[in-house]
């Protein structure tokens, strides 16, 4: 497809290693880890040799210190091949590792900072709860201090790479129950899975990114050194939330990447497949649906290229960030569910790569943030100074 961004040298060079990486090492089999709900670990390593996973982190913590457009260049080339890898790259790159960059003390940052950007930790983000979701404020998991220990109870759900991440960036609460502060009352943590009362629950068997375990982490008396709590006590939801400003322009780069592979196979069968004794892209009708498809993938691009130029530039993006998660994510589902059409019944069997890209689309509406929430905000700062 047309380059619709203006890149520099090093730009393209990043974009060149993240896709001939995703042309290698994840294409060919992207179809059988997602038959076999399969996480392959041996990618981490890979990506963490070539920078992948030190790609939002500061040269002077062992990144690479990327802006954002460059990072996002990267999370699309990978979920043009795989979703499930790109939501592993972008929850790391994102959620753990900005709340450390942004509030770690030297000491956490060299910790568990440095070996993250190396890839020999990987992170993930636990906020939610069972009966905690958009509403993460109502969250209960408790934390308690004793001595120079907070001891941690409860149960944290949908947690991407929970069963595999060396670093847990975790909210708790630190004020009391019968003295409840909302959203000043949460606290959040660096939790390792070697902490005693850590506990990993159910694996979740989803309908899409089948390849990227989603699991419940149970922590039961857990104790975790004080000097593992993340900045302030009552700041965690805070630092969480801002820090989902950051993980929403990596789920729309992976939609974005879903949505161009799911146009660009629709395309090529469109060429091959024959009826009516011509290629049906010779026909109005699938002429009108590729040239719909192809126009909300730029539509989504551009407007996620431009959130991270706002961001890259210094300024708030919580508006922003939201029209453009809420963009993409919708131009996923919209470009898979016609792509699906174009390839007619072939399109619903496992057989064919849109059947799975249809699959992993409709998470990208709901995941850090549902397209319902994303409206709320965008709503919201309509009418704020």
């Amino acid at each position: 497809m047309r380059e619709f961004l203006s890149l520099t040298e090093d730009q393209r060079e990043i974009q060149r290693v993240a896709r001939e990486f995703a042309t290698t090492h994840i294409a060919p089999y992207a179809a059988d880890w997602d038959r076999d709900g399969t996480f392959e670990p041996s990618l981490v390593a890979r990506m963490g040799e070539l920078g992948l996973l030190g790609m939002t982190a500061p040269v002077d913590d062992g990144g690479l210190g990327l802006d954002s457009v460059t990072y996002l260049l990267a999370i699309e080339e990978i979920a043009a091949a795989d979703a499930a890898t790109a939501v592993l790259l972008s929850v790391h790159n994102s959620l753990p590792t900005h709340m450390l960059v942004t509030h770690g003390t030297r000491e956490q940052r060299d910790r568990f900072l440095r070996p993250m950007a190396r890839g020999d930790l990987l992170g993930a983000f636990a906020l939610s709860e069972p009966d905690a979701g958009s509403d993460a404020a109502s969250l209960r998991t408790q934390a308690e201090r004793v001595g120079n220990e907070y001891v941690l109870n409860g149960t944290k759900a949908w947690v991407t790479n929970g069963n595999r991440a060396g670093v847990i960036l975790a909210m708790a609460r630190t004020d009391r129950p019968d003295d409840r502060r909302g959203a000043k009352g949460i606290a959040a943590f660096i939790v390792t899975p070697d902490l005693p009362g850590f506990h990993v629950g159910k694996l979740e068997d989803k309908m899409g990114l089948r390849a990227s375990p989603t699991v419940q982490l149970i922590f039961d008396n857990m104790r975790v050194p004080a000097d593992r709590l993340l900045g302030e006590p009552g700041q965690g939801l805070a630092y969480a939330l801002a820090s989902l400003d950051q993980g929403r322009l990596g789920i729309s780069a992976q939609a974005v990447g879903i949505a161009r592979a799911a146009l660009d196979h629709a395309v090529r069968y469109a060429g091959e497949r024959r009826q009516f004794g011509q290629p049906i892209r010779a026909h109005g009708a699938i002429q009108a649906k590729l040239a719909d498809m192809a126009t909300r993938v730029a539509q989504a691009r551009a407007l996620m290229y431009s959130a991270a130029a706002a961001k890259d530039r210094g300024e708030s993006i919580t508006q922003l960030g939201a029209m453009a998660k809420l963009a993409a994510s919708e131009a996923a589902m919209w470009v898979t569910t016609q792509a699906v059409q174009v390839f007619g019944g072939y399109g619903y069997i496992k057989d064919y790569p849109v059947e799975r890209l249809f699959r992993d689309a409709k998470v990208t509406e709901i995941y850090e943030g549902t397209s319902e929430i994303q409206r709320i905000v965008i709503g919201r700062a309509l009418y704020s100074d």
